[in-house]
């Protein structure tokens, strides 16, 4: 059996897909042969559709999977139709997008399966079958109507073979990345954020009789301590660890125990989410000795009301307050990523999350648009609230360029100037040059009108430029966009090999 991966990642952050990974290690361990198309053209593979046929009629495969992410959902059918022009072969749609619309996904003529939740076991199943019937967490078509087989128990992570990382070209990888590598010690998330997949993922797990207590599962130190040492000897120019476990600080113990092995083996710095509230002290100290340089707070939203009615995120404004200050005592840098543009947001709550921030002044802050994924709580507040341009969103590929929200005209417009100076409205909220220079250039921006914005916003993005450069050349601490377009980082921050 040969089975060839194909994973659109276009206009988008270069990733590394864990379970792509995990299904072709289980697949190899079982004798069967695989392969990957990584299209993404910050690693030199654009979409290219001759490029792929080429490729694809190279390998031969017997199967074929999509790996599916929402913002790539077009790409991934553009490149699946091609394919059945030129190739009688099954394509099977697995990932975020298929598990969240499996309705309309497989509506698609050239998709002939989709496996929902997680894949390992099924897609081995099916490889070795060559049938979706009957095969736990697999869809597909029977006389034009969809058939849903039953959701098998979440998997043991503890169980699966070692991750396939020959599957990627992954020192390229580390190389296009400048040394940041990704690494994964848990799956799941013990919280109900209504703008993620993950209460969708229990809802339907819960409704077959899968415990919600059993979605959270994580790799023993021993693995994760195993998994880095083979990198280490496997690859080089590694000079970041990124964990991308939506909560990596969870669990005390385990973390405790993590802390004093992963110093033992290396150096290397390493980076991690948290939640602001149950961010302590000895958190803080466990893994600012084990060597973490940046840890990553999502606060989603400076407005209380947001939080609560909109996002369910249960955290006060002095949680987070009070998570940056520990942080800072422990000096870890402090990383806190926000979005703009939320259903039902009104500029007191975008201006709230501004002043927060201003507040907090984090090591660097990131931005995101909203994007109402379908399947979520947040896409139905959103779609009621009739806040979604679905022209627009079926068109975008990220979620940083462009909004398909509109929340009102002057609600995007402050959206439209935020996203192209969030650095400016930080610096002059917090008034952080003590001069007031940010906050009158701030004043301007905010009191230009629609029709002067669109005609000064580049003049505005030179004037903060130049500005900058002047707070640089006087050593005046501040923040500046750096390492991508929707980042904000301190102007004292010299470490150019982080980008986390």
């Amino acid at each position: 059996m040969r089975v060839l991966f194909i994973y659109p990642n276009l206009n988008a952050q270069i990733g590394f897909n864990y379970g792509l990974a995990y299904i072709s290690g289980l697949l190899k361990a079982n004798g069967m042969e695989t392969y990957l198309l990584n299209v993404n053209d910050q690693i030199g593979y654009p979409l290219d559709l001759e490029r792929i046929r080429t490729d694809v009629l190279r390998i031969n495969p017997d199967l074929i999977g999509f790996s599916v992410l929402t913002n790539q959902y077009k790409y991934s059918i553009e490149i699946a139709r091609d394919i059945k022009g030129y190739l009688d072969v099954p394509i099977i749609f697995g990932g975020i997008h298929p598990t969240m619309d499996p309705e309309g996904t497989l509506a698609e003529s050239c998709v002939d399966y989709l496996c929902i939740g997680e894949g390992e076991e099924a897609f081995l199943e099916l490889a070795a079958k060559g049938n979706p019937k009957g095969i736990c967490n697999l869809a597909y078509k029977e006389n034009g109507h969809m058939i849903m087989e039953p959701l098998r128990p979440y998997v043991d992570v503890t169980k699966l073979p070692f991750k396939d990382y020959h599957l990627f070209d992954f020192q390229q990888m580390i190389d296009a990345k400048d040394g940041w590598v990704g690494l994964q010690a848990s799956r799941g998330c013990p919280f109900r954020c209504t703008y993620c997949l993950n209460h969708k993922i229990i809802d339907l797990y819960k409704k077959q009789g899968h415990l919600p207590k059993d979605y959270l599962r994580r790799h023993t130190v021993d693995e994760i301590i195993h998994e880095i040492e083979y990198l280490l000897s496997h690859y080089t120019g590694i000079k970041m660890f990124i964990f991308d476990d939506d909560i990596f600080t969870f669990d005390k113990e385990w973390l405790k125990e993590f802390s004093k092995r992963y110093k033992e083996i290396t150096n290397i710095g390493f980076v991690c989410n948290a939640h602001a509230r149950i961010f302590d002290s000895e958190t803080a100290k466990n893994i600012r000795e084990a060597g973490c340089r940046i840890v990553k707070f999502g606060l989603e939203s400076g407005s209380e009301r947001i939080r609560r009615t909109v996002l369910q995120r249960f955290m006060s404004n002095r949680h987070i307050e009070k998570a940056f200050e520990i942080a800072d005592h422990y000096g870890l840098h402090t990383s806190a990523f926000v979005m703009i543009g939320l259903p039902d947001e009104k500029k007191i709550d975008i201006m709230g999350t501004v002043k927060l921030l201003a507040k907090i002044k984090p090591g660097r802050f990131r931005w995101s648009l909203f994007f109402p994924f379908i399947g979520t709580r947040a896409y139905a507040i959103a779609k009621d609230l009739g806040a979604i341009d679905f022209e627009k969103m079926g068109r975008l590929d990220n979620f940083t360029d462009e909004t398909c929200m509109h929340l009102g005209p002057d609600e995007d417009l402050l959206i439209d100037k935020l996203k192209t100076l969030f650095c400016l409205f930080i610096n002059g909220y917090a008034d952080i040059d003590g001069k007031g220079r940010y906050a009158g250039l701030l004043r301007e921006v905010e009191d230009t009108d629609k029709t002067a914005w669109q005609r000064n916003k580049t003049k505005f993005a030179e004037r903060l430029k130049a500005l900058d450069k002047e707070m640089s050349d006087s050593g005046i601490v501040h923040y500046t966009v750096k390492y991508n377009r929707f980042m904000g980082v301190r102007s004292d921050w010299q470490d150019d090999s982080l980008s986390a």
